[in-house]
């Protein structure tokens, strides 16, 4: 038998209600929410909460929010006026029952047309992308056409031109011939009757002088058929292809090999890459997460970008949960502590500091910055808890792997003027 929530909190105005329902802890994805115009239900099991609404309400303009440990329902009433109860007084058993059988079939057949008007959106969506593609395809088939259609005219076109061209030249070319054909006639006969001839030849020689240059083209006389050879040019043949190819150290980290400590280097590696594997471990254990709700990374971003916004316990539930999908990430536990620091959870920031630390082992340039970190957040907790030895240990440790750090050597100098018996720490 479900257990009836009775510590609902609820408020209204003349035009809306404003319904607040604790959930107790249970998922978002557990809960189970009916809501008609004149009943609504939340039913998150073991706990149910139900309500036969003082007056209808539209359900289509009504809104709901699931989250944090709450739900939150804004119902936008139907007629503008003050509730005197949230729901109705009926004691009459089979009129409540009839109202809650009418609002799950109400739901029902709402279901029902919601999967039939998504199919025929669907529908309606599928079948205009066909028409669009259609289109498309014949307006791509119109412009080959138009394509080749205007290549065709290009190439009779120039065809036309070219056969012209051939013409008027052979029309050039044709005295040319008659003279050479001429010629030879006059040259049999000279051999013939040599005193017949010689009027005739000087004639043909002066006709010679008088042949056009456009009879010669190309190396070749036209009157002669002779052809004058040009020199050709020897090219130099073509060069040998080849590949030059260049090694380069796989290296990781950006120090040069004889500067850095390979040992340490590849332990550190070595974690990293088993702090990756141990992700598809955890999911199996949280298979009501959302898919970014899986990703550690994602999650630790979440929680910077709540910080940042001050909203310390917002990013520290988002932290806990990457957590618990990756236990080996030092980056987690080192900004877990840093909410713990702003919410004044002075030991179990200085558990997650320590946590941090010893996954940033072993010590390497890459994780350098991560290391400066959690010491100082870790010497800040100590110092908080008024332990400035151990303070002043961490705070010396982050010196040492950043130096030139003034404001970290002004802090250090405070610490150890307090643990000298100097001036108080700030």
């Amino acid at each position: 038998m479900p257990l009836i929530v009775k510590d609902y909190s609820w408020t209204q105005t003349e035009s809306r209600v404003f319904i607040s329902v604790p959930l107790k802890g249970m998922n978002a994805k557990q809960v189970d929410v009916l809501a008609t115009d004149e009943y609504l239900k939340v039913h998150y099991p073991p706990y149910l909460f139900e309500a036969f609404l003082f007056a209808p309400v539209d359900d289509g303009q009504s809104t709901a929010k699931i989250g944090n440990g709450v739900a939150v329902f804004t119902l936008l009433k139907q007629k503008e006026e003050l509730w005197d109860h949230l729901t109705t007084n009926y004691e009459d058993k089979e009129k409540l029952r009839e109202i809650r059988q009418n609002a799950i079939l109400m739901v029902q057949q709402k279901a029902t047309n919601d999967a039939k008007t998504k199919v025929t959106k669907k529908h309606e969506e599928s079948k205009f992308a066909l028409k669009t593609m259609m289109k498309l395809e014949e307006e791509e088939r119109a412009k080959i056409q138009k394509i080749k259609d205007d290549e065709c005219k290009k190439a009779a076109s120039e065809l036309e031109v070219w056969k012209d061209e051939q013409k008027s030249k052979q029309q050039k070319e044709e005295p040319v011939q008659s003279l050479l054909v001429q010629q030879q006639q006059q040259q049999q006969q000279h051999k013939i009757y040599p005193e017949r001839t010689t009027n005739t030849c000087q004639m043909i020689k002066s006709k010679e002088l008088s042949v056009p240059q456009s009879s010669v083209k190309d190396g070749i006389c036209q009157q002669g058929k002779k052809r004058f050879d040009k020199p050709e040019k020897v090219l130099p043949g073509p060069r040998c292809g080849g590949s030059i190819k260049v090694n380069f150290t796989p290296r990781v980290f950006p120090t040069a090999l004889r500067e850095s400590r390979v040992p340490e280097e590849e332990e550190w590696l070595k974690k990293q890459a088993e702090a990756r594997r141990a992700v598809a471990a955890d999911l199996a254990e949280l298979d009501d997460l959302k898919p970014e709700e899986r990703n550690p990374d994602w999650l630790k971003d979440k929680g910077d970008k709540f910080f940042v916004a001050g909203n310390y316990q917002a990013a520290l539930n988002a932290y806990n949960l990457a957590v618990k999908l990756n236990r080996k990430l030092p980056a987690l536990y080192s900004n877990r502590a840093a909410c713990h620091l702003k919410m004044r959870n002075l030991h179990k920031a200085i558990e997650d500091s320590s946590q941090a630390l010893e996954l940033l082992t072993p010590p390497v340039a890459d994780n350098a910055s991560a290391r400066l970190k959690a010491h100082v957040r870790r010497g800040t907790a100590f110092c908080e808890l008024e332990l400035y030895v151990e303070g002043l240990q961490d705070y010396q440790a982050a010196l040492k792997i950043d130096p030139n750090n003034s404001k970290l050597q002004e802090d250090t100098e405070k610490i150890k003027n307090i643990v000298q018996g100097g001036s108080c720490y700030p």
